[in-house]
């Protein structure tokens, strides 16, 4: 999926400010040069003048922060640096990181967006790149999953 539609769907989701994206940022990285007016030219649609691509690392450091927005930050950790590559993949295992989310809430939530997937399928999603099972995730299913976790959490069953 693209980074910019990622950011659009978790915007939506938990209905943040503008400013408020920027401060997510800041959670992961305090010395981000990423300001308000930066969040607002990801925001808008390819085809509209202002718009912007949200890299990797925005993205990246968006997740991280939204994780550090919802459990707190571990003071005792060093800081990871930002993924490189933000893939379907890390999308879905920082959500699952940041809502606390078990095998069976992923799949309450794809199911209740229809498209149920199976146990095994699921896991593999999870797995590390090289693993023998590793499933890339798609598009669709990433959606989905934004598109059930969005109903959960704003409550439009």
């Amino acid at each position: 999926m693209i980074n910019n539609d990622v950011l659009r769907a978790i915007r939506y989701m938990l209905d943040l400010s503008d400013g408020r994206v920027v401060d997510i940022i800041h959670l992961a990285d305090a010395a981000s040069p990423i300001g308000k007016e930066d969040v607002q030219a990801f925001l808008k649609k390819d085809d509209e003048p202002g718009y912007a691509e949200c890299s990797n690392k925005v993205l990246a450091l968006f997740l991280d922060g939204l994780v550090f927005h919802r459990r707190g930050k571990d003071e005792s950790r060093p800081p990871r640096p930002p993924e490189k590559r933000v893939t379907n993949n890390v999308v879905l295992k920082k959500l699952r990181v940041a809502f606390e989310l078990k095998d069976v809430d992923m799949h309450e939530l794809l199911e209740a967006a229809g498209f149920p997937i199976s146990k095994p399928e699921l896991s593999a999603l999870f797995r590390q790149s090289d693993h023998k099972n590793f499933r890339l995730c798609g598009d669709q299913l990433l959606r989905n999953f934004l598109k059930g976790l969005t109903m959960k959490v704003r409550g439009n069953d």
